[in-house]
């Protein structure tokens, strides 16, 4: 796939990009193990002051920023402005919590016969983060800045169709005062990544994306016997039962499946509705997502942009023509409209079996599949049938059916009367396919540190 800015509005290839040679991979590698060298001896205190002005310039540019989201990955300028400020957010949290999370953690020394013992953590030097286009900042904050913050070197192999984003973020760090060559872009092609992970300059790499790339990561990872995250995406169950309030859970449910684009691995995709609300569900549910507007993602009005490539689009019409075909029945939308660009309508099916290839994978775009059932065990029965297990949703005020769905169901991440979404604050990530290891919080900075044992004798 060529590096380079292709409008999902038009099709029209903007600008393009070449790719690193091999002489200056090479030189990159060389300078980010040199990085990491000196940078680990910087103190916590210089590292939170670099992430504040991060932030601080993000947040002055945010209308620019936004606008080479957008115009790279299609998704609405608001949501890109969101995606800005969550980055931002990002950035600050770490600056600001980042040193508590450093501080060394002391144990009982009596009890292991020693003076004074305790658990250090320390960073392990250059990760490799390959990073999805769909959140084009975010993905990539949500690794850059826990790991800057722990004293770590970032390379970042990002998506081929948002190189603007991909070098932005290399700027933003080194104007914000990281020292050179802590946080560098890579503009290679995916199958120069094995490559780079199977260097020894690299201790560890980070993967948002699809289940072959994730599988592929791992198995190079495991032969060099290095630390990998993974983020494979997720098919989310959105459960929705007769003791809440509907509206509210409908407004919800069309933003969890259409939120940029229909494009996140965390959108509701298979909606299970109790079947004493399941006819009041779908009614009000197809005709909000038939209200909203498609359109230019840069105008103000326009509630769900193109689809970000091509060939994305086109899975999404073999997922629904797939189903179709097997006999599920389309309430709304289902085809593309007769315009230039990338679009694809807000869709709901219902009648969905396995037999259907959507019935078992994800669908990344702006179709929801809709399911009527006769109790909460059935919808889990359902929802855990499928393969990921990332977050999931439920709507109900009914304790004893709160507690059933977080017992019972199979995800990393369990929301209820809210939608699913990522906050630096708290864990993220997934189980079963979905991958494994966690993004955000403490867990995710110390998921490339060492946690290293120090432990002391008593005085001879």
């Amino acid at each position: 796939m060529a590096i380079a800015t292709t409008s999902p509005v038009t099709g029209e290839v903007l600008r393009r990009f070449d790719e690193l040679t091999p002489e200056e991979l090479e030189d990159k590698l060389a300078r980010a193990a040199a990085a990491a060298a000196s940078y680990r001896l910087t103190s916590v205190e210089q590292r939170a002051e670099w992430l504040h002005h991060a932030a601080d310039r993000l947040e002055k540019e945010v209308e620019s920023v936004s606008a080479m989201i957008t115009t790279e990955m299609g998704k609405t300028f608001r949501a890109a402005e969101e995606e800005v400020a969550k980055c931002v957010r990002g950035l600050r949290f770490y600056a600001t919590e980042g040193p508590a999370f450093l501080r060394d953690l002391e144990g009982d020394g009596g009890r292991v016969g020693a003076k004074q013992t305790f658990v250090t953590y320390q960073p392990i030097g250059a990760v490799l983060a390959v990073m999805p286009w769909n959140l084009p900042l975010w993905q990539a904050m949500r690794f850059a800045a826990p790991a800057l913050m722990a004293g770590n070197v970032g390379l970042l192999k990002h998506a081929s169709n948002v190189p603007q984003c991909a070098l932005y973020l290399e700027e933003l760090f080194r104007d914000a005062g990281f020292p050179d060559d802590v946080f560098q872009t890579l503009l290679i092609s995916a199958g120069r990544v094995e490559q780079v992970l199977r260097d020894p300059r690299v201790a560890a790499a980070t993967l948002t994306g699809s289940e072959p790339a994730g599988r592929s990561v791992a198995t190079i990872a495991g032969h060099e016997i290095k630390k990998v995250v993974l983020e494979l995406g997720g098919s989310d169950p959105f459960i929705v039962m007769p003791s809440t309030n509907l509206e509210r859970a409908t407004d919800v449910a069309v933003k969890a499946r259409c939120l940029n684009n229909g494009q996140s691995c965390i959108n509701g995709k298979r909606f299970f509705v109790h079947e004493d609300i399941g006819d009041a569900f779908i009614e009000m549910f197809v005709a909000k997502m038939g209200a909203l507007v498609v359109g230019d993602p840069m105008d103000e009005g326009t509630d769900v942009g193109p689809l970000a490539t091509e060939s994305g689009r086109r899975d999404v019409e073999s997922y629904v023509d797939d189903a179709v075909a097997k006999g599920a029945t389309v309430l709304l939308g289902g085809e593309r409209p007769d315009r230039p660009g990338w679009f694809y309508p807000p869709t709901v099916l219902t009648g969905i079996t396995p037999e259907m290839r959507m019935y078992h994978e994800e669908v990344f775009g702006p179709v929801a599949q809709v399911w009527t059932v006769p109790s909460l065990e059935d919808a889990l029965r359902e929802a855990n049938a499928h393969p990921y297990g990332l977050g999931s949703n439920l709507w109900s005020e009914d304790e004893a059916e709160r507690e059933l769905f977080v017992r019972d169901v199979q995800s990393g991440m369990a929301f209820i009367n809210g939608n699913t979404t990522s906050y630096p604050e708290i864990p993220f990530g997934g189980v079963k396919r979905s991958g494994y290891g966690r993004e955000l919080s403490d867990l995710g900075m110390r998921e490339f540190m060492n946690a290293k044992t120090v432990w002391i004798g008593q005085d001879a």
